[in-house]
């Protein structure tokens, strides 16, 4: 695992999406298309903020998938990180080719569905966060590291929907849905590369838990540990609870 610590959330946010633009460039160059699967939330809006005003990206050739929804939520909920990612990235760079989890309709029907697309081929690159339980996509502790379905329902853990209350996506603990559709673990680990953007300081105690602990389904994002190509940006916030550079593991 490579971990970057940059001096701030801009630092990270510009770093990352540099990297992120040369491994879509270079999947269109080498294949002629590319396919990532973006994250959503507070941490990510400089990032993509920034990778959507680079230049030289032909987002015509790129086919976007994302890590979570939530169940019951209508696509225009400001919460919706469907609205997030039209928003944000699909109407910034007019990206055609997109497969968006629909909270609002069966969910079987929908991780059948876009499921089967995510796997009709590989995954260039995945954006991740890490939340501050350590969850990675909506997978809260404890993770389910064995299953290999690519979507699954999950229970959100009350840490989880706090967070969501505490960056103001949604006005009282009460609205934030209890139930989640989210990419597995292993899913999400079957990305050719993985970057990881994790700045703040609410962020440190997860980021020492998950990179610095053992590997477990109590820390979900620790499973980034076990894959050969993950980059990890924090800020010096994030990584200050760190005493050693973490080293790769496996499951």
């Amino acid at each position: 695992m490579n971990l970057q610590i940059l001096a701030d959330k801009s630092a990270v946010c510009r770093a990352a999406a540099t990297q992120a633009a040369n491994a879509i460039r270079n999947a269109i160059g080498q294949r002629g298309d590319a396919r990532i699967i973006a994250a959503t939330g507070s941490s990510q809006l400089e990032f993509l903020e920034i990778l959507t005003g680079l230049t030289d990206i032909a987002w015509n050739k790129v086919e976007l998938f994302h890590l979570d929804e939530y169940i019951g939520l209508s696509a225009d909920h400001p919460a919706s990180f469907r609205r997030y990612l039209r928003e944000h990235l699909i109407q910034k760079t007019g990206i055609t080719s997109y497969h968006l989890l629909e909270g609002d309709k069966d969910p079987a029907e929908v991780m059948r569905r876009v499921g089967a697309a995510l796997q009709s081929a590989p995954i260039d690159i995945a954006f991740t966060g890490l939340g501050e339980n350590g969850h990675l996509a909506f997978n809260d502790p404890p993770a389910d590291f064995a299953t290999k379905e690519p979507f699954i329902l999950v229970n959100l853990d009350i840490a989880s929907r706090r967070q969501q209350v505490e960056e103001g996506w949604f006005p009282t603990l009460e609205q934030v849905p209890q139930r989640a559709i989210s990419m597995s673990i292993w899913q999400i680990l079957q990305a050719k590369a993985i970057l990881c953007i994790a700045p703040e300081a609410r962020k440190a105690q997860a980021v020492k838990e998950c990179f610095e602990g053992k590997v477990s389904p109590l820390h979900p994002a620790s499973s980034l540990r076990t894959h050969p190509n993950v980059t990890v940006y924090l800020d010096e916030s994030s990584a200050s609870l760190l005493n050693q550079a973490p080293l790769r593991s496996s499951l």
